[in-house]
């Protein structure tokens, strides 16, 4: 016993020292560095060692670290192989009942009793442990029918576009505003990219961040951008872009001034065959520069004459969009914050901390008031409004998503719970909730914590590493309509539509070629233990 207890505290030692290095790199990656200084913290700058030494020592480091990547891309091979061989199971099993101790057979994936009930009762009584795994059996059986009457999911997901470039993971997606068919991403990779909705083609890459690039959101009624840094800054910039291949009216909103004369050419009508020959822009607009540390997160507020930031330093800052002046900073968290969002009418404000809360700002009143929202019990990763409602949906490290009402925040309207953290949720305008895991798992619930749909999660298909970010499109008759991002360095776009309500009834009906009363039966009961459900 002492050596079980001591090996689980060494086991459970080790966990933590992995958990903290793995914090370590999302550290140095959110403030700009390589993942891979954030190992050599602890060391000192100077070294001893020759440099021919220590250059054979890094050239093994590298090769180590080959080895697990090949190692982690195997298990993520076979992580794929056993999630497709359990989707097929969960398919195939109603079509798989075969016993013959029951005395089954198979008609269209269900089975009917055959009619030699004595001979099927001498066998099952034969035994206690015989009549035992029978019963079990039948059970098991049963249930699987029911299952297969349910309703599937209530919208169905399918994979668009992807689009690839950025060389580290990716944080956050959002989509143009003004109905533009862009979209834009950020990156731990420093830079910023706008990208054809529709070609998947990057049209402009903004370089002018010296760390992380950590959020992003196009300006509600000009053709600007706010991003947002670990190098301590937040920058407007100009989104100008070609959009000759896109489904638009082709016009260019041009800055020529901000770029360099190969761009200019492609402005002018060459087209690049190499996506990542795209235009580059370096220079902002504004620059605005008041956060003591990494800047996590902005929005603009209804209007766009203002913005709002988010920082490390436990607090958010609100601008002025044309001067770049600090108009007003607003404290009270206890610990960093992880995100913010505006009203998309209304002046009103979240910001979400470390601390477990997330605190809704109201401006329209000239004291602006604080409401504190204390149900989480771990880092709000996200909270952000749900259009045309009086609702905010909120986001955990706790492994839940909640959605407030603004005129009770004492308690959760409706709660959401999973199996991972969650990231950077979104809401559509129907009311449509995209969850984004550490697990790279995204599922799709409704306002009232139903579970629609689940993304696939097949490599091919889906994220293969945690899924940062969920975007929605403005316009819900876009395809695609909805947009996730992750740690994969992938952005892919999905067309989530719903089910016709015709082919669900189709899905019911049973168009089986029954025989015997026990099968009749049956049939009549599961008939009307759906229709009760419905």
């Amino acid at each position: 016993m002492p050596n079980m207890a001591e090996g689980k505290q060494k086991g459970q030692s080790k966990k933590n020292r992995m958990s903290k290095l793995y914090n370590q790199q999302v550290y140095q990656l959110l403030r700009g560095g390589d993942s891979a200084d954030a190992r050599g913290n602890d060391l000192p700058e100077s070294s001893s060692l020759p440099p021919s030494t220590r250059a054979r020592l890094h050239k093994i480091f590298g090769l180590i670290e080959k080895e697990f990547e090949t190692v982690y891309l195997e298990n993520v091979s076979l992580q794929e192989k056993l999630d497709t061989l359990t989707e097929r199971l969960d398919r195939e099993s109603i079509g798989t009942v075969n016993d013959r101790n029951m005395g089954m057979d198979e008609i269209d994936g269900f089975a009917s009793f055959r009619s030699n009930s004595t001979t099927a009762s001498s066998k099952v009584f034969s035994s206690s442990g015989r009549l035992k795994s029978h019963t079990n059996k039948l059970k098991y059986q049963t249930t699987k029918i029911m299952s297969g009457l349910k309703a599937g999911p209530a919208v169905s997901v399918n994979p668009v576009k992807r689009y690839s470039g950025h060389k580290d993971g990716v944080w956050e997606v959002a989509v143009s505003r003004m109905g533009l068919p862009i979209l834009g991403t950020v990156s731990a990779d420093q830079t910023a990219k706008i990208w054809g909705m529709h070609s998947g083609s990057c049209l402009l890459q903004y370089q002018g961040h010296t760390g992380s690039v950590n959020s992003i959101r196009f300006h509600p009624n000009k053709e600007l951008v706010l991003s947002t840094s670990g190098d301590g800054t937040a920058h407007i910039w100009q989104c100008a872009v070609n959009m000759h291949n896109e489904s638009s009216s082709g016009r260019v909103a041009s800055s020529e001034d901000e770029l360099d004369p190969t761009e200019r050419e492609f402005l002018d009508g060459h087209d690049y065959d190499d996506s990542y020959q795209c235009s580059v822009l370096r220079t902002p607009l504004k620059s605005l520069s008041s956060h003591s540390g990494v800047v996590i997160s902005g929005d603009w507020l209804p209007g766009g004459d203002q913005l709002l930031t988010a920082g490390w330093d436990r607090l958010a800052s609100i601008w002025d969009a044309d001067t770049g002046e600090l108009i007003q900073q607003l404290g009270g968290h206890d610990e960093e914050l992880t995100h913010c969002a505006t009203h998309p009418t209304q002046r009103l404000v979240v910001t979400s901390s470390k601390d477990s809360t997330f605190r809704l700002w109201d401006f329209r009143e000239t004291i602006h008031s604080v409401s504190v929202f204390q149900g989480h019990q771990d880092t709000v990763t996200s909270a952000v409004f749900v259009p045309n409602t009086d609702l905010i949906v909120s986001g955990s490290d706790d492994r839940s998503a909640k959605v407030w009402d603004l005129r009770n925040m004492r308690t959760a309207v409706a709660t959401i719970q999973s199996d991972s953290a969650v990231n950077r949720i979104s809401v559509s305008s129907s009311g449509l909730i995209a969850v984004p895991y550490d697990n790279r798992n995204v599922r799709i619930f409704d306002l009232t914590g139903n579970r629609l749909a689940r993304l696939p999660r097949s490599s091919h298909q889906g994220h293969s590493r945690m899924v940062c970010s969920t975007a929605w499109a403005n316009e819900g008759s876009q395809r695609p309509n909805l947009f996730t991002c992750g740690f994969d360095r992938q952005v892919i776009g999905w067309a989530v539509e719903p089910r016709d309500q015709q082919e669900e009834k189709e899905g019911f009906r049973l168009n089986l070629s029954l025989r015997g009363k026990d099968m009749a039966a049956l049939k009549e009961h599961l008939y009307k233990d759906k229709e009760g459900k419905m």
